[in-house]
């Protein structure tokens, strides 16, 4: 005979699986952080930029055009300076462009 199956939720499964917790808060904590430095962004350019990934090298923002890139990479440290006085610690701010699909 066997065990009858047990459902549960998308979040139940990944808050019981160790590495998918740790990139959940990970993916959480990126959106985070562009919310706290959104509003230094100028208005027209916020919609090109998305949260991207966290390691131990710093947070990647990621941005559809290049010109958003290089006024983003001009910000980067003021942004920076925004996220450390708010807690995080924050190595570096790096920006890749990616277009969206």
């Amino acid at each position: 005979m066997h065990a009858p199956r047990r459902s549960f939720t998308l979040q139940q499964a990944v808050a019981d699986s160790g590495p998918l917790a740790r990139l959940s808060a990970l993916v959480r904590e990126s959106a985070e952080r562009l919310a706290a430095v959104q509003p230094l962004i100028p208005p027209p350019m916020r919609a090109a930029i998305r949260p991207g990934p966290i390691d131990e090298n710093g947070w990647c923002l990621l941005v559809d055009n290049s010109a958003a890139a290089a006024k983003l990479r001009h910000l980067a440290p003021l942004l920076q300076q925004a996220l450390r006085n708010r807690g995080w610690d924050v190595v570096a701010i790096r920006v890749k462009i990616q277009k969206r699909l």
